[in-house]
């Protein structure tokens, strides 16, 4: 990280949480959409098969919902581009860290009403700062 940047605006850092909330937003959809219908059929999925779908299900609804926002402000393409380009790396480490913290506390692939709460608070805590720097460092955010 850029130690030049001032880590105390409390601008950005509302602006950053906008976007790691719509972030977590888009990502929670296709996430835990996937885990829940795998937990709910009949299958015989990996644990590891059932979270890298969900990882890819939550990244691709994230860029979808983003998009639709951006939309609103540009061309189909460039809010698309905009999209994978800005917050690529929030996402992915936000599925990452949600996606843990469910093996961690539940032991696989499972939703439960206990679990969802701290799957959520670690899925935007974890990208938070990079989104405060980038928005720092760039001044560009997707929201």
């Amino acid at each position: 990280m850029d130690s030049s940047i001032s880590w105390n605006c409390k601008h950005t850092w509302k602006k950053a949480r906008t976007n790691t909330m719509w972030c977590l937003i888009g990502c929670s959809i296709g996430d835990f959409g996937t885990i829940l219908y795998f937990q709910n059929i009949d299958h015989s999925w990996l644990t590891s098969s059932v979270m890298a779908l969900a990882i890819f299900n939550g990244l691709l609804t994230s860029i979808i919902l983003e998009t639709l926002i951006l939309i609103k402000q540009m061309s189909f393409t460039k809010a698309l581009k905009t999209a994978l380009g800005m917050s690529f790396i929030s996402m992915i480490s936000m599925e990452l860290a949600m996606n843990l913290t469910d093996i961690v506390l539940t032991g696989g692939a499972i939703i439960t009403w206990w679990a969802v709460p701290i799957m959520l608070f670690v899925g935007f805590m974890t990208p938070l700062p990079y989104n405060y720097w980038r928005l720092k460092k760039y001044n560009v955010s997707c929201h």
